[in-house]
């Protein structure tokens, strides 16, 4: 496989990546245009515009124009969701069949380098928006979401100048309205005469590498924030409400019954000021066998558990250990026994561990 090709793909990575990132805003006659496009291509008259600032605000209220069944419905029950997505899914099978089996490791490459990294940092960052916003579940399995992604636009883009796959006019037109609808604004919803826009984010804050591990996270403030005012705080990966971030306290994490926001507001405080805030009682120490120089701390906790706190075996980004607490049985004595218990195993076959990662 040619230098040219990897370097090819990775610049349509790179370049689709901060499209879909940006946090620019939208360029709107562009948008507009591109979407009449659409409209078009099924058969449709161009619609009105109505732009919203996030996609809380594009949903709440109905604009004028959208008709009965729309306005009780949702997105994914309205008319032309699914005639869009069938137009897209044959452009998308007609580019695809013209390099399958013909340039097999091109494509593969594609596939690894461009489509799948895409597809799964926009997951991680762009989806928990929706999640956020309207509250019900996406499929991005032939979902009206999936298919403004730019990941699947990325991957044909890069099927034609690396793989050399040639579009045919229609199949030319066709992609570069999807292509211009995703580089200039956000999400939208296309009602049969009104056309529902969302702004891009004013900020977006992730953490990871650009091969697919990227994930919203902010320690000091929202993770994506519209400028309406509206906004996400996430930890790691995990949206979390804004008290996790801005001010984590023993009591707020007592009386949270989410276990993954109990964890990521424990991490957010340390867990050295988490025991100290809660009283916990500390039971036993020991040092942990599969982990060389580290010391195994067992807590008392309320609800007949108990905490083990540990140091993780690999090293993070930033070069340290993440020191991090386990809840146990309240039946368990032994910090050994604890941390074995948590891994299956017993107190004597934990210690018989050469290492723990």
């Amino acid at each position: 496989m040619s230098d040219y090709a990897q370097r090819e793909a990775a610049t349509l990575h790179e370049r689709w990546l901060g499209r879909a990132l940006s946090t620019l805003p939208a360029d709107r006659p562009a948008a507009e245009a591109a979407i009449s496009t659409l409209y078009h291509l099924i058969g449709r008259p161009p619609p009105r515009f109505h732009w919203v600032s996030s996609p809380l605000t594009a949903l709440v209220t109905a604009p004028p124009g959208l008709g009965p069944r729309e306005r009780g419905e949702r997105v994914t029950e309205w008319p032309l969701p699914p005639r869009l997505i069938a137009l897209r899914n044959e452009l998308r099978h007609a580019i695809e069949s013209k390099v399958r089996g013909l340039q097999l490791p091109i494509d593969q490459l594609i596939r690894r380098e461009v489509y799948f990294p895409l597809l799964q940092i926009l997951r991680q960052c762009l989806y928990p928006v929706l999640q956020q916003a309207h509250g019900w579940g996406v499929s991005w399995q032939h979902h009206w979401y999936e298919t403004q992604s730019s990941g699947w636009i990325a991957h044909c883009e890069a099927l034609r100048e690396v793989a050399g796959v040639v579009f045919t006019d229609g199949q030319r037109r066709q992609f570069e309205a999807w292509a211009a609808a995703a580089v200039s604004c956000h999400w939208w919803w296309p009602g049969e005469h009104v056309c529902v826009v969302s702004e891009r984010p004013v900020a977006l804050r992730t953490e990871g590498d650009d091969g697919g591990d990227r994930r919203l996270h902010c320690s000091d403030g929202p993770a994506v924030r519209y400028a309406d005012g509206w906004s996400l705080h996430s930890w790691h990966g995990t949206p979390v409400p804004d008290w996790v971030i801005t001010d984590p306290t023993a009591e707020r994490i007592a009386n949270q019954g989410n276990v993954e926001v109990r964890r990521c507001a424990i991490e957010n405080l340390g867990w050295a000021r988490y025991i100290e805030q809660a009283g916990l009682r500390l039971l036993a120490t020991a040092p942990d066998p599969g982990n060389p120089g580290v010391e195994l701390r067992l807590y008392d906790m309320r609800r007949e558990t108990r905490v083990l706190l540990a140091v993780n075996g690999s090293v993070e980004r930033d070069g340290h250990r993440r020191r991090y607490g386990l809840t146990v049985p309240g039946f368990l004595t032994d910090p050994i026994a604890a941390a074995g218990w948590t891994y299956g195993l017993s107190a004597e076959q934990y210690s018989r561990l050469l290492r723990r990662t």
